[in-house]
């Protein structure tokens, strides 16, 4: 919210400069109006009346975003700082929210931090000729996510390796799916892509194509390598005849390391494998 001061003079001139030197600025990059135009009255026109006017330093994009944000909290209830830097050349928007009980802002999984953005981005850019991109943070919560997610894809792309069978993430917004995307890009084993619509739209991460399943006992541990474990005469569990204790299987067939489960949560995002997968 702009603070406004009133000045008065002879002449609206007057007024006007007087508001000029309290702002320390210039006419251009302030606002003003008329509040009373000079009058006189009375016999040979005294008892004049100056002029009266209402001035303030133009809004700039970041007094608006700031306005914005403290109008929105003040309606929740909500005191906190808003502490607002904006790089002009590079039109980025970053808007701090310093204050107790941060939580609620940053809603379930950033949500509402998210909605917020979203509606701030409307605002700043409402008539602006280039785009402004707009990021609203509170106590790291951004940094923290992308550490999250950057684990998750890690453990994710293991999980693949091993069972072979592609496994769909929960439903993101487009910058944590490039998060997942960026973090398995140069993956050697696994691969990932995006389905569905907005707002359900996911990330799948699936074995690259000629990637054979990681095994226990496939060589070493090292992907596709035939070597095996000991003698193929079977006196030490080669790869032809190895048993896990109490587990018999096809002696063709690689050993797992389990399935994921319906629903397994990994860093607080569930994974699932549709039930053709399982």
């Amino acid at each position: 919210m702009r603070n406004w001061i009133e000045t008065t003079g002879k002449t609206i001139e007057d007024a006007v400069l007087e508001a000029k030197i309290q702002l320390n600025t210039t006419e251009e990059n302030m606002d003003y109006e008329v509040i009373e135009e000079p009058s006189s009255s009375g016999l040979f026109g005294l008892n004049k009346k100056p002029a009266r006017i209402k001035a303030a330093l133009k809004e700039t994009i970041a007094d608006k975003a700031v306005g914005f944000i403290t109008d929105i909290l003040n309606i929740i209830g909500i005191e906190n700082e808003v502490k607002c830097s904006y790089n002009e050349e590079e039109k980025i928007m970053n808007i701090e929210l310093v204050g107790s009980d941060m939580g609620v802002l940053i809603g379930k999984r950033g949500q509402t931090l998210d909605s917020l953005q979203y509606l701030l981005s409307l605002v700043v850019n409402k008539g602006s000729e280039d785009y402004i991109k707009v990021k609203i943070d509170t106590e790291n919560y951004r940094e923290r996510r992308k550490e999250t997610l950057e684990n998750l894809a890690k453990n994710i792309s293991s999980k693949v390796r091993k069972t072979g069978k592609p496994v769909s993430l929960e439903p993101m917004n487009p910058y944590e799916r490039r998060i997942i995307h960026s973090a398995l890009q140069d993956d050697k084993y696994v691969e990932t892509h995006s389905e569905g619509e907005e707002p359900n739209r996911k990330v799948v991460v699936a074995l690259k194509k000629g990637v054979k399943v990681y095994t226990k006992y496939n060589g070493n541990s090292r992907y596709g390598n035939k070597g095996g474990y000991g003698r193929h005469d079977g006196s030490r569990g080669g790869k032809s005849t190895y048993r896990k204790p109490g587990y018999h299987r096809n002696p063709n067939e690689p050993y797992r390391y389990g399935n994921i489960e319906e629903g397994e949560v990994y860093e607080g995002v569930k994974a699932t494998v549709g039930p053709d997968e399982q």
